[in-house]
This record gives structure tokens, sequence and C-alpha cells, in this order.
């Protein structure tokens, strides 16, 4: 998994309540079992016409947010279904960080587990983050998970918190995987304790 400790990038404000899981990522792209090539249809039924041009007023189809890194967006952000679709969509898009007010529970663990960022402001907080990324002069932020705070365009900084396990596997690039294989040798000591005492299993 790819390490986060800090970026700075464009922010794309998202000012939309109760984005399900199907609108991150709809039901019909869900037959790959691969994390990439997700991204060309995160938010598709938004992004898109039924003859596959862009809807230009959707906001990851303007520029500068067509390569945005942070999203701000409406409470309870990633509700729905549990499809883990939906962090590897936005991964593949580029996007590392979400702040909103509330997340849904599986996807808020999904992100942990796949690269992103999910970070947790009060309203005043997200409303003025929503102001500054909707400044498309100046959408830009920084999010520093080392020193848990977001610098936004006028050099303000919001403190935030992240769960210190969760944080340190970020910081670290772990993933389920990769917490299993930091105790490869242990692992290994064990199998072969085992395959002495126990040599019939």
């Amino acid at each position: 998994m790819q390490k986060f400790d800090r970026i700075t990038g464009v922010a794309a404000p998202l000012n939309i309540l109760n984005v399900d899981t199907d609108m991150i990522i709809p039901k019909q792209f869900l037959k790959t079992i691969k994390r990439s090539g997700l991204g060309k249809n995160l938010f598709d039924e938004m992004r898109y016409n039924r003859n596959g041009t862009e809807m230009p007023d959707f906001v990851l189809n303007r520029d500068p947010y067509r390569r945005a890194e942070i999203i701000v967006a409406g409470d309870n952000f990633g509700c729905g279904s549990s499809r883990e679709h939906a962090p590897w969509a936005l991964l593949d898009f580029g996007v590392r960080c979400i702040i909103s007010t509330s997340f849904a529970d599986i996807f808020f663990n999904n992100c942990f587990k796949n690269g992103i960022l999910p970070i947790v402001v009060s309203a005043d907080e997200r409303d003025a983050l929503m102001a500054d990324a909707s400044d498309d002069e100046n959408p830009e932020m920084s999010v520093d998970l080392v020193t848990q705070t977001i610098r936004r365009p006028n050099g303000a900084k919001i403190a935030f918190e992240v769960d210190p396990f969760r944080r340190k596997c970020l910081l670290e690039g772990l993933d389920d995987i990769g917490l299993t294989l930091e105790k490869s040798e242990a692992i290994a000591s064990f199998e072969e304790m085992r395959q002495k005492s126990q040599p019939w299993l």
C-alpha cells in the first residue's frame, strides 16, 4: 500500500449529502477484482451522459478539479453498500484524502486499508474548507498526517485527529497483508516448531 504522510494538491468541492457507494462507483463496474482502471468510472452517472460525453457542470469534469487529490464532501460520505471498489475508484482517479463531517463506518475503514485518509472535521471547518475548494483560482490545500493538520490556501491551519494505529498504518504503508508480513519471522518460527512437534498435521 502506498504510504501517506503529507500531500499538497487541488481540493474539489462536492457539496452533496449522503454520497453513497453506488454514486461513487455504480454496480455495473464491480465485475473486476483489480484495483486499477476504475478511476475513469468514478462518479460515472454524475460525470457522463448516456452517450458517454462529459457533463460539464460536474466538478471533476472542470479544471483544475480534474486533477483533484482531495475531496471536501457533504455529510455521511460513503454510505450504502460496503463495496471496496469505492475507495479503489477514488484512489485510481488520484484522490488520496476526503474531508467531511461524517463517514459511513465500512467505507471509512476501507479507506484506511487502501491508502486513503478520511478526515472528520466540524461543520464550520468543513464549510470553510468547502469555500476554499470552491475558489477555482486557488483551491490548493495541504494535508499533513505527521502533524495532523490541514493548511488552507490562506495559510490558516485546521487540526484533526486520527486513531494512532490507523495513523501508523498509513504513514508506513501497511495494509492487512503488510501488517501480517511484519510478523513473518514469528510465523515462520511457529511453523517450524509445529512441524517438529506435530509432524502428522
